[in-house]
């Protein structure tokens, strides 16, 4: 069964940081593209950043490009993303996602693109 795990989530600052990570069990690991979404009340959930595990090759979205990054540890089945110089339009429910087939000029932070979801972690950015 394929399962994800998101935490790291709380209440920072604006202008601080925060790391999140996302625990991936019963899949292989490598063959996978896991992405980070948010959904804040009263909008859609958007896409953030999504990692390729087989190369690295990474997206962001415009919003955060520049102050998040992600990244991953392919030996612990794990994808982080680090948050730096949060704003409070950053205050969220994050999700990671993943998924093995996506096809020729798949949008990867299309949230309608993932199969796998995890339950997610609250981000809370005060002013």
């Amino acid at each position: 069964e394929v399962q994800l795990v998101e935490s790291g989530g709380g209440l920072v600052q604006a202008g601080g940081s925060l790391t999140l990570s996302c625990a991936a069990s019963g899949f292989t690991f490598d063959d996978y593209i896991i992405g980070w979404f948010r959904q804040a009340p009263g909008k859609d959930r958007e896409g953030v950043s999504s990692i390729t595990l087989s190369d690295g090759s990474t997206f962001y979205s415009d919003s955060v490009k520049d102050r998040f990054t992600i990244s991953s540890d392919n030996a612990k089945n794990t994808v982080y993303l680090q948050m730096n110089s949060l704003k409070p339009e950053d205050t969220a429910v994050y999700y990671c996602a993943a998924d093995s087939s996506m096809g020729p000029g798949t949008y990867y932070l299309d949230p309608y693109e993932y199969a796998y979801w995890g339950q997610g972690t609250q981000v809370t950015v005060s002013s």
